[in-house]
């Protein structure tokens, strides 16, 4: 039995998860994969969103174990990570993701090496970014 390839996901804390989970779909277009709920569907136990091969899971902040490892942007002031997206049609996306309320913190930009590049907040603070370059593609 063959093992099967590596994948690394990137998981995020929200305040208000459920409506974020929505909000991701609609400012940069992913698909909803899976998603569980409290009984009182307030709590987003765990939520999976796909974005071509790749996915981002995201859940409620609350006071579990992994939850005391794991901090907000609001709870830091800032972040310590962000969230790369390799795409194509930069400058639609942000518009797209201007239109559901990202904060802009870097037009599209071409980049010296190779990628045109956007940057954004999510109305909880996460730090999005998005370009055209492929990390593991060969350079000069």
């Amino acid at each position: 039995m063959s093992t099967p390839p590596l994948m690394i996901c990137i998981s995020l804390r929200y305040a208000d998860a459920p409506r974020i989970y929505d909000w991701l779909i609609e400012a940069f277009g992913f698909e909803k994969h899976a998603a569980y709920y409290s009984e009182d569907g307030k709590t987003l136990l765990h939520g999976e969103l796909r974005l071509g091969d790749s996915f981002v899971m995201l859940g409620s902040a609350e006071n579990n174990e992994f939850g005391k490892l794991v901090s907000r942007p609001a709870e830091l002031g800032g972040t310590t990570a962000s969230p790369y997206v390799a795409t194509t049609d930069i400058d639609a996306l942000c518009e797209r993701a201007r239109k559901a309320g990202a904060e802009i913190c870097m037009e599209p930009t071409d980049q010296p090496y190779g990628s045109r590049d956007f940057i954004c907040k999510d109305p909880e603070g996460h730090v999005w970014c998005f370009g055209t370059y492929r990390p593991g593609a060969v350079s000069a």
